[in-house]
């Protein structure tokens, strides 16, 4: 078996990242619970410097709405089959709506910088509303949790936020998902975890500190480009059917249903597309 570690780019990502972030430490752990457990409990000890934290395995991850998120090495390989990190740092923004999708918008650009011709299709990753990056066949690539801390800080004082971020990088062998698994050598075959994360890290702080400068306004746009719902048949954890209809300036999902147009703003209220109800 391969058990070569990984050669994570530590040093290149903090050279890139500190300027913008006095302070800034990266941090690779071999195996831990979950890196945003982790980063909220150092939050709550009073710990709140800016901090990439990855982990090579998580024995208890966690996703949206407390479903868990597991990593290991690849059977018989060495390999990751995952990126898992968290990025914890102080922000204060005017409106914290759409900060999940912000945080989409930047990891499927670094991911897939390049869109299609228009025309000639969608593209490759796409998102799924609030928090999830799928691959445009409906397969879920990964998911992203956002936490603040809000009992660190005075109200209009900088919140620490956590962003965590779990990608699949190969194929998951894991039976019984709801959503059927996509990994990220589907999208780039030469990605590893360690070039995946070298890719997301700058530009993912780049975006947290534009969405704290402006909102969620001025990634409405290239959200709309990668939005796997708009225009698609979905029903809400209630059971309620209806259609996509794009998400608002602050990342309000609007869904047309019998009742008219509802705005969907609850972190708590899934969303399924319907398989059959592509829009032409």
């Amino acid at each position: 078996m391969n058990t070569t570690p990984a050669q994570w780019p530590a040093e290149a990502i903090w050279q890139a990242i500190e300027p913008l972030l006095p302070g800034f430490t990266v941090e690779v752990l071999p195996s831990i619970d979950s890196t945003s457990s982790e980063l909220m409990r150092r939050a709550r000890a009073g710990r709140q410097e800016p901090t990439l934290l990855v982990a090579e395995q998580q024995t208890a991850g966690r996703g949206r709405l407390g479903r868990e998120w597991h990593t290991g090495t690849y059977e018989g390989t060495g390999l990751l089959p995952a990126l898992t990190f968290s990025l914890g740092l102080p922000l204060a923004p005017h409106d914290w709506s759409g900060l999940s999708l912000a945080v989409g918008v930047s990891v499927a650009e670094s991911l897939q910088p390049k869109l299609p011709a228009p025309g000639s299709g969608q593209p490759r990753v796409l998102l799924k509303w609030p928090n999830d990056l799928w691959l445009q066949d409906d397969r879920k690539l990964g998911g992203i949790l956002v936490e603040t801390a809000s009992f660190a800080a005075a109200p209009g004082e900088p919140r620490y936020v956590v962003v965590g971020i779990g990608l699949n990088l190969l194929p998951v062998l894991t039976e019984g998902l709801r959503t059927p698994p996509a990994c990220l050598r589907e999208v780039d075959a030469a990605l590893t975890a360690p070039k995946a994360l070298a890719r997301i890290a700058a530009p993912l702080v780049q975006a947290l500190l534009g969405f704290a400068e402006a909102g969620f306004a001025p990634f409405q746009a290239r959200f709309a480009q990668r939005d796997l719902l708009a225009g698609r048949a979905v029903t809400l954890s209630d059971g309620t059917q209806g259609q996509a209809h794009g998400v608002t300036e602050d990342g309000t999902l609007l869904v047309h249903t019998a009742r008219g147009m509802q705005a969907i703003t609850s972190a708590e209220i899934s969303v399924r597309p319907s398989a059959a109800a592509r829009p032409a």
